[in-house]
């Protein structure tokens, strides 16, 4: 039995209080940021990351929950984007098969064009993928898609086309790679934001960091300071121009994304239902994750940077109405178990404006005049590549050494399980499989036979407080437990509970009344009375 490493907070704020120079310092704890942390800290850099609220806190909790290359993308003619992103899907299904695995995807004709039309773009979907293609692409009669597809609505039916994609747990799979970052000798810190970036003669050498929980302040020295703050990159970039006197132009226009949960009867079974073009031309999916069915999303302009966007009406009404053409049973407001969105980081033109399903979904890093380098844009399927790139462009401004190339392909992330073992569908409701190699160790824990929500044990919670670097309620229902996002109403009726819990770990405050508000505004309306 592997021990994992605690991950105690005072000793971390200790680790971060000695006096010492890294070669990089990372800012942003989402898929981005943890990426380039790890693949940092492999190649034998030392490595500190802050984070200014909970790993995956941000956009890189509220995905789709689809690793894949991007059928949208190929129809918008960016293979570069689809190449890359489907041979990097590879590298996520093998490094954590416990958290990232295929997926069948079944497309309903109801049109005699569709299927031929679709089919033949899906089949340029698998020649792009090569040898890392998943399967093959197979056109369906009407009886076979709804073997495949019980939920679809059989009036009209023509056909189908099925094609292989990828799905993965994405926070739970953002702590994997932090961990194994942290494994590697990379020193990460959540709630722990960066206030201020320090300069010495025009260039960035260091961060001014606090301390979310106690105000305390630390201050950073790195060679090579990267902002990989995802939607709020601007800011970092407007501390570090202060020093200059010249304002930066905001790189950034948010896209929003909502989603809807429901239970998984609506379409039942262990294939995803892919709309290629609604009705404003977007792609809605019906994707069965840990039990339930999530189905999304939308691609609307967002002015402003909450820290917890909420799916519109409008946007639910879009995503119901569309269900609703294409299931057998139409799921409708009472039928939702959850709702909760998640803001895309597109890299605007500068004078552009108008819709964001325009804009490049590729990532872009920048250098500035003080060394600092941001990254932002691009997609969880991609984050390897993206952390390969800020690297490469860190050695190229001359603010990090080079240490040879890139040695995450392949790694396999803490939890993974033993080569030939066979993981648990992640259609499957969630439980102590979605642990992979470290199930004993959570076993091992107390509470372990004590259930605080379906799949969720009181070992569980622990194994969160002592491994996971989890402080609040939030944390363990929303990012190491998915309850929040599958049933906000259960997540209500577990959070005294899991609150007692972290109060005997002693890690604070666990916020139970933000907690409860907050899930309240993901269950709906409904739930304003509990």
């Amino acid at each position: 039995m592997t021990t994992p490493l605690p991950t105690d907070r005072a000793a971390l704020l200790a680790r971060l209080a000695e006096p010492r120079k890294y070669d990089i310092a990372i800012v942003g704890g989402g898929a981005t940021g943890l990426g380039v942390a790890l693949d940092a800290a492999q190649r034998g850099h030392s490595v500190v990351l802050i984070e200014a609220h909970d790993f995956a806190k941000g956009t890189s909790s509220r995905a789709t929950k689809l690793v894949h290359g991007g059928v949208r993308y190929l129809a918008q003619g960016n293979i570069h984007l689809v190449r890359e992103a489907l041979h990097e899907r590879v590298h996520i299904l093998g490094s954590a098969p416990h958290l990232a695995q295929p997926l069948a995807f079944v497309m309903p004709s109801y049109k005699l064009w569709e299927t031929p039309f679709y089919g033949t773009g899906l089949k340029m979907y698998d020649a792009l993928a090569g040898k890392a293609g998943l399967g093959r692409t197979e056109w369906l009669g009407a009886a076979e898609t709804l073997h495949l597809l019980p939920g679809a609505r059989p009036q009209g039916l023509k056909g189908g086309v099925k094609y292989w994609d990828g799905q993965f747990d994405d926070a739970r799979l953002a702590l994997a790679i932090a961990r194994t970052a942290a494994a590697h000798g990379a020193l990460l810190v959540n709630y722990c934001e960066a206030v201020d970036v320090l300069h010495d003669a025009g260039r960035a050498v260091g961060l001014v960091a606090r301390d979310v929980e106690t105000g305390r302040e630390f201050r950073i020295q790195a060679g090579c300071i990267v902002n990989a703050t995802g939607v709020w990159v601007d800011a970092l970039r407007q501390y570090d121009a202060r020093a200059a006197g010249k304002p930066v132009t905001p790189m950034v226009a948010p896209s929003q994304g909502a989603h809807v949960v429901v239970d998984q009867s609506f379409s039942p079974g262990d294939h995803a239902l892919l709309v290629p073009s609604t009705a404003d031309g977007r792609v809605l999916f019906a994707v069965p994750w840990l039990g339930k069915l999530i189905l999304g999303t939308t691609d609307a302009p967002r002015p402003d940077l909450p820290l917890e966007p909420q799916a519109s009406g409008t946007e639910v009404d879009f995503i119901l109405r569309e269900a609703a053409k294409y299931l057998r049973r139409a799921p409708t407001h009472a039928d939702i178990l959850s709702t909760w969105a998640g803001l895309r980081p597109l890299v605007k033109p500068v004078g552009e404006a108008g819709s964001t399903q325009s804009i490049s979904r590729e990532h872009t890093v920048l250098a500035a005049p003080s060394g600092l380098i941001t990254v932002t844009g691009g997609k969880w399927t991609t984050y390897r590549a993206m952390a390969a790139d800020v690297l490469a462009r860190c050695t190229q401004a001359g603010v990090l050494l080079p240490r040879g190339a890139s040695h995450t392909a392949g790694l396999h992330l803490v939890g993974a399980p033993a080569p030939g073992s066979q993981p648990v569908g992640l259609n499957q409701p969630p439980g102590l499989h979605l642990y992979g190699g470290e199930a004993d160790v959570v076993s091992a824990l107390p509470g372990a036979d004590r259930w605080l929500a379906p799949g969720l044990s009181e070992a569980m919670v622990r194994f969160a407080a002592r491994h996971e670097y989890a402080r609040s309620v939030e944390d363990a229902l929303a990012r190491r437990a998915r309850l929040l996002f599958l049933d906000a109403r259960e997540a209500l009726r577990a959070a005294p509970a899991v609150a007692k819990v972290l109060q005997d770990e002693r890690t604070g405050d666990p916020g139970l009344a933000a907690f409860e508000a907050l899930a309240r505004s993901y269950a709906g309306p409904a739930a304003s009375a509990a």
